[in-house]
């Protein structure tokens, strides 16, 4: 079954259409949330929404051989942060009947 996107621009519209606030408002809502996010997680923050998820930077260790799966290379990695989302309750109970 092919999943379909759902866009930012999207987002925005819906959002605009149940609240009646102009998309232009929505779009800077949703950017400068977006951009609180980046910027606290940058920081090593963790973000937590309550019944979403939680956000943080979580250190991943390098690698002396690693394979550019590109190339073929071997190069090295150095240990580098990555970001991980811990989804919270509410949004595992709705996603559970989902998967079968």
């Amino acid at each position: 079954m092919s999943k379909v996107k759902m866009t930012k621009a999207e987002i925005v519209d819906n959002i605009s259409d149940s609240t009646g606030m102009p998309k232009k408002n929505v779009h800077n809502i949703i950017d400068l949330m977006l951009s609180q996010v980046k910027d606290a997680l940058s920081e090593d923050r963790i973000i937590e929404l309550r019944g979403f998820g939680t956000f943080e930077i979580r250190t991943r260790k390098g690698r002396e051989k690693a394979r550019n799966p590109k190339t073929g290379q071997t190069v090295k990695v150095e240990d580098h942060g990555v970001v991980n989302f811990r989804p919270g309750k509410e949004l595992k109970d709705s996603a559970w009947p989902l998967r079968k």
